[in-house]
């Protein structure tokens, strides 16, 4: 699919609040002898396209034919924006363009100095003619909502009902607690805080992740549902909930981490790309970003490099896994547990588990799943991490994550021949033991568990 899409050069048009993001590069090695504050000595200055202008970065870091419309000031930051930008633009006299000055040390971002108009521009008339007048060359429209005023209520129900007439795709990264100026849209793209805010809900914890999306979509006439949940993936509903899990494995800045998922999502539905492969994709784009500091853009090729990991290719879901078992005429063993931090134990364990047969398959439960099994200072690690953990090991051929509170679903699907359960089950129902051949059971390693772990370092 990758090798597919990077072969592609869709045309995108892009509106919203197009930013100047400046990083301000420092030494902060003293304090004031004046004030108990640190001195900052600037180093160097970084100007970058923020906001919208980040979105327009990625789409065409990842080869789409993008175009920009918008508003902005008759400052010098407009300058920036419109030398680096193919697009057409509105100057709005007296509007300042937005404009985000971080201060970086070592590193890390100490201080944002902001300059902006957030008051609703003006030219809303001219700027829905400005969109009628191009969206017919376009495959796909992207509204990149910063609350800066550009994104008004009228205008968006004008850009969506214009899009859906065409019958063109129109995604939206919203802000603001009522989404509806957005209804009708192909979807948009609320973080969690984001959907709470707009859902008036306490939580999305548990039923009410899947109730929530659901609402999104009834209430405001989505074609599809999504909340992006940060380190947890992307959950999207079109008949059911499904969630995408994250792939990131070492995060430093989740700057513009949004702007990489809605830019690969436009990417994929204007290519007419499965919207669930399109999420998976959107996952690896975040990833890549998160590793790197400030707001910056993604290609296709970042995303293969970052793809292709042989571990990741033994974590497998449940319909690759039984096609894959189907091809082949192996015993095949299963067990399953949290695996949140592991340690000895499990390795002695799973290695005796292995010995058993010729494939083993471990089911490791969702962050959500342990959540509710354990609480919720669980899991200390994320269901990637410790599904890569897992596979890691030699004698792990496969690991698939379920968000069940049992795997008795995913073993009366794989139907594997031995499930293999801990020596403390003696005497106790093993789920699934009705659906295999036979069930054994493992002693394990006297004195280790991630509880007495998590324990050990905390006192």
């Amino acid at each position: 699919m990758l090798e597919f899409l990077s072969q592609q050069r869709p045309k995108i048009l892009i509106i919203g609040d197009f930013m100047v993001d400046n990083y301000t590069w420092c030494d902060c090695s003293r304090i004031s002898p004046e004030a108990p504050v640190l001195v900052a000595k600037t180093l160097k200055q970084d100007q970058r396209l923020g906001g919208a202008a980040n979105v327009y970065a990625n789409l065409k870091s990842l080869g789409a034919d993008v175009f920009a419309l918008g508003v902005i000031g008759d400052d010098r930051n407009s300058e920036f924006l419109k030398e680096n930008l193919k697009g057409e633009f509105l100057i709005q006299k007296g509007r300042k363009t937005p404009f985000k000055n971080r201060i970086m040390a070592h590193n890390q971002q100490v201080l944002r100095l902001d300059e902006e108009d957030v008051n609703d521009i003006v030219l809303e008339e001219e700027l829905i003619a400005l969109f009628c007048k191009y969206i017919k060359d376009f495959q796909a429209v992207v509204l990149s909502d910063y609350a800066k005023g550009v994104l008004t209520s009228k205008v968006c129900k004008a850009f969506i009902q214009k899009a859906n007439e065409l019958n063109i795709p129109i995604l939206i990264d919203p802000k603001g607690s009522d989404f509806s100026k957005y209804s009708g849209a192909t979807l948009l793209t609320p973080n969690k805080k984001e959907a709470l805010e707009a859902l008036k809900f306490e939580n999305l914890d548990g039923e009410n992740l899947e109730k929530g999306i659901k609402k999104l979509k009834d209430d405001f006439n989505l074609k599809y549902s999504m909340i992006t949940l940060s380190e947890a993936g992307i959950a999207v509903y079109d008949q059911k909930l499904h969630i995408a899990p994250a792939k990131a494995l070492e995060v430093y800045d989740v700057t513009g981490a949004g702007d990489s998922v809605i830019a690969v999502l436009a990417f994929c539905l204007a290519n007419k790309v499965d919207i669930f492969k399109a999420c998976e994709i959107a996952n690896e784009a975040a990833a890549v970003v998160v590793s790197k500091v400030g707001s910056v853009s993604v290609s296709f090729d970042e995303i293969k490099s970052f793809k292709r990991s042989d571990l990741e290719k033994k974590i497998v879901s449940k319909n690759e896994l039984m096609k894959i078992l189907s091809d082949k005429n192996k015993k095949v063993v299963f067990t399953n547990g949290c695996f949140d931090i592991v340690h000895f134990g499990h390795i002695k364990y799973l290695q005796k588990a292995k010995k058993l047969g010729d494939v083993l398959i471990v089911g490791l439960n969702s962050d959500e799943s342990v959540r509710r099994l354990k609480g919720s200072e669980r899991p200390i690690n994320s269901e990637f991490q410790r599904a890569c953990m897992l596979a890691a090991f030699y004698f792990v051929d496969f690991v698939v994550i379920f968000n069940e509170d049992t795997p008795l679903k995913l073993i009366a699907d794989l139907k594997p021949d031995i499930l293999v359960k801990g020596a403390d089950y003696q005497g106790k129902e093993v789920v699934g033991a009705d659906l295999v051949s036979r069930v054994e059971l493992i002693e394990f390693e006297e004195g280790f568990s991630t509880s007495k772990i998590i324990e050990k370092i905390r006192k």
